[in-house]
C-alpha cells in the first residue's frame, strides 16, 4: 500500500511539474526574445565595428570599442550627468516616499484619497509628464510664478530649460513628481504588514513617535526599503524620455546627456552600433553590481516580527 501511494504521489508531482512548465515556458520564451537575446547581441556587437544602416557585415575589432568609449570625454560627461541625476532623484524619492507613507497611514480619514492623489502621476507616461512640466517651466509658466511668489519678486525667469544647473533640477523634479506616488504606495503596503500590536506595546512602554519610527518602523520595513531602493535606483539609471524631450525643446544637452541618451545618439544618430553596445553593456553591469550590493548590505531576510 505504501509503495502504491508513493507511486501515485510521484505521478501527481510529475503532472503538476509538467503543467507548471507549460505555464512558465511562454513567459520564458518572451523574456528570452526581448531580454536575453538583446543582452547577448549587445555583448557580441560591442566587439565589432558596424554601421547600423549599412549592409556590410560587422568587423571584429576586439576591445577597440571599449578603449574608444573609456577614453571619450562625451562618455564620462554622460557618466557624470547620470550620477548627478541619480543621486539628486534617488535619495529624495526614497526618503520622501517613506515619510509620505508614514503620514498617510497615520491618517484615520481620507486615506484612499491621499493615495489616489499621490499615485495619479505614475499613471502618466514619462513623455506626457515631461510635456506637462515643459509647459510649467516656460518663462510665463506656473513654476516661475510660484518661485517669484516665494521670493517676493516679479517677472524673474529662473531659466528652467536654458541654464545648465536648472535643467538638471528640472529633470529631477519631473521624475520626483512622477514616481513619488508609486513608491509611496509600496511603502504603505509594507507599513500595513507590520502588526499593530508591536506599536501598541511600544506606546505602553512610553515610546514616542520618533522612537517608534526609528526603533520599530525602519527595522521592520527593511524588505520594502530594499525593494523601493533598488527599483528607484534602476529607474533613475535608465532615465531617457525626459532628457530627450527637454533637449528637443532647446535645452542644453551636456548637463542632462545621461548614458541612455548617449546610447540613443550613438546608435540612431551616428549609426555606430558597436560603441552604443559598449555603453549598454557597461550600464547593464553597473546596474547589476549595484543591485547585488544593495541586496547583500540590506539583508532583508533577517527581518522578523
Amino acid at each position: 500500500m505504501e509503495r502504491t501511494l508513493q507511486k501515485k504521489n510521484r505521478g501527481l508531482e510529475r503532472k503538476l511539474a509538467r503543467w507548471g512548465w507549460y505555464f512558465v515556458i511562454p513567459a520564458v520564451i518572451f523574456f528570452s526574445v526581448f531580454s536575453f537575446y538583446p543582452i547577448l547581441n549587445a555583448f557580441f556587437m560591442s566587439f565589432h565595428r558596424k554601421n547600423m544602416i549599412s549592409l556590410v557585415p560587422p568587423v571584429f575589432v576586439g576591445f577597440a570599442n571599449y578603449l574608444t568609449i573609456l577614453n571619450s570625454p562625451g562618455f564620462w560627461n554622460s557618466v557624470q550627468a547620470t550620477v548627478i541625476f541619480t543621486l539628486g532623484t534617488f535619495i529624495p524619492l526614497v526618503v520622501c516616499s517613506l515619510l509620505l507613507a508614514s503620514f498617510i497611514t497615520d491618517q484615520q480619514r481620507l486615506t484612499r484619497m491621499w493615495q489616489l492623489i499621490f499615485y495619479s502621476p505614475a499613471v502618466l507616461s514619462s513623455a506626457v509628464a515631461a510635456l506637462i512640466w515643459m509647459i510649467l517651466f516656460q518663462p510665463t509658466g506656473l513654476a516661475n510664478q510660484v518661485v517669484n511668489q516665494l521670493r517676493f519678486t516679479k517677472g524673474v525667469d529662473m531659466r528652467w530649460l536654458s541654464s545648465g544647473v536648472m535643467v538638471q533640477c528640472s529633470t529631477m523634479i519631473v521624475y520626483f513628481w512622477k514616481y513619488i506616488g508609486y513608491f509611496t504606495i509600496l511603502f504603505i503596503t509594507g507599513l500595513t504588514k507590520i502588526p499593530q500590536g508591536i506599536y501598541e506595546g511600544a506606546v505602553i512602554d512610553g515610546a514616542g513617535r520618533v522612537q517608534t519610527f526609528f526603533r520599530i518602523t525602519l527595522p521592520l520595513l527593511k524588505p520594502t526599503t530594499t525593494l523601493v531602493s533598488i527599483m528607484a535606483m534602476l529607474q533613475c539609471l535608465k532615465t531617457f524620455s525626459t532628457q530627450y524631450l527637454f533637449i528637443q525643446s532647446g535645452a542644453p544637452r551636456a548637463p542632462i546627456d545621461v548614458i541612455t541618451l548617449n546610447i540613443y545618439t550613438t546608435a540612431l544618430r551616428e549609426y555606430n552600433i558597436g560603441r552604443a553596445s559598449v555603453m549598454s553593456i557597461l550600464l547593464f553591469f553597473t546596474m547589476l553590481i549595484l543591485t547585488i550590493i544593495q541586496f547583500r548590505t540590506s539583508r532583508s531576510d533577517d527581518v522578523s516580527y
